[in-house]
């Protein structure tokens, strides 16, 4: 029975489950632990075949390890003077390769620099647990079901958002932890202003974390910069700046950030 391709159809329709990128990212952090113990375990001819598929890779691994450092090392050659003599064939395309490593490295050069630009003051940040980030809420008339939570974290919800009906609200967001507006510093000018938060635009903890806009040190988002009549080379005003949250929301209960280079122009 031939089964077609509903399975990306039904992805591109309704999207992937909330805990989807989660679950593989714990998948990828098992697979070592998986590798180690079945070479604890295997035995036999079995064992043999493991032991000679994990030879296999570590020798192929450790070759290119070597390829890459040699390349290193080495760098681009020198083209050799002539002298009036013939060159034979297999030396008349070193200069070509000359030629294609000192662009491979321009564009390396202009990427670092690229990254450069779009660095962020905070590239590190402490790993939060699903415990401390939810809290479990009891619901039914016997207090039985476990199947609600609630966000512990200061979160952004956007200016029409509705709650769901009760009966259907998986996640809950309390009033009380809701952000609309953060304590930006601007990197050149060196002045603190509060603008109002335009969207979240990445967590680092989790992509279901950036989803539900949940607040955590690290946080990129996008504020409104508008009322401080920035305007761009071309002449169009700034209407949003990225800016990365520097303090705890939770702990301090206001968001202060580090605004970005990158912005959002309006025409």
């Amino acid at each position: 029975m031939p089964q077609n391709d509903y399975i990306e159809q039904h992805i591109k329709r309704h999207g992937r489950r909330l805990d989807y990128d989660e679950k593989k990212r714990k998948k990828q952090a098992r697979e070592s632990h998986k590798i180690s113990k079945d070479a604890q375990s295997l035995k036999g001819w079995k064992g043999k075949q493991f032991a000679k598929k994990r030879y296999a890779e570590k020798v192929a691994m450790k070759k290119k390890i070597k390829a890459h450092e040699e390349s290193k090392l080495q760098g681009p050659s020198k083209p050799k003077e002539d002298d009036g003599e013939a060159l034979p064939t297999y030396l008349l395309d070193r200069q070509q390769q000359n030629t294609a490593k000192a662009i491979s490295s321009s564009i390396k050069q202009k990427r670092m620099e690229k990254a450069d630009k779009f660095s962020v003051p905070l590239p590190k940040v402490r790993g939060i647990s699903e415990e401390e980030m939810f809290k479990v809420i009891k619901t039914g008339k016997s207090k039985s079901k476990s199947w609600k939570r609630m966000i512990t974290k200061h979160t952004f919800v956007g200016e029409g958002f509705t709650r769901r009906p009760v009966k259907m609200e998986r996640i809950i967001r309390p009033s009380a932890l809701r952000q609309k507006k953060a304590n930006v510093v601007h990197p050149e000018l060196g002045v603190t202003v509060l603008l109002p938060i335009l969207s979240v635009k990445k967590n680092p903890q989790s992509p279901m974390y950036t989803q539900m806009g949940v607040l955590t040190k690290g946080t990129i988002i996008e504020v409104n910069v508008s009322e401080l009549g920035l305007v761009t080379a071309g002449g169009k005003v700034v209407w949003g700046k990225y800016a990365q949250i520097t303090n705890e929301p939770d702990r301090d209960g206001v968001v202060n950030e580090i605004g970005r280079a990158s912005c959002r122009e309006r025409v």
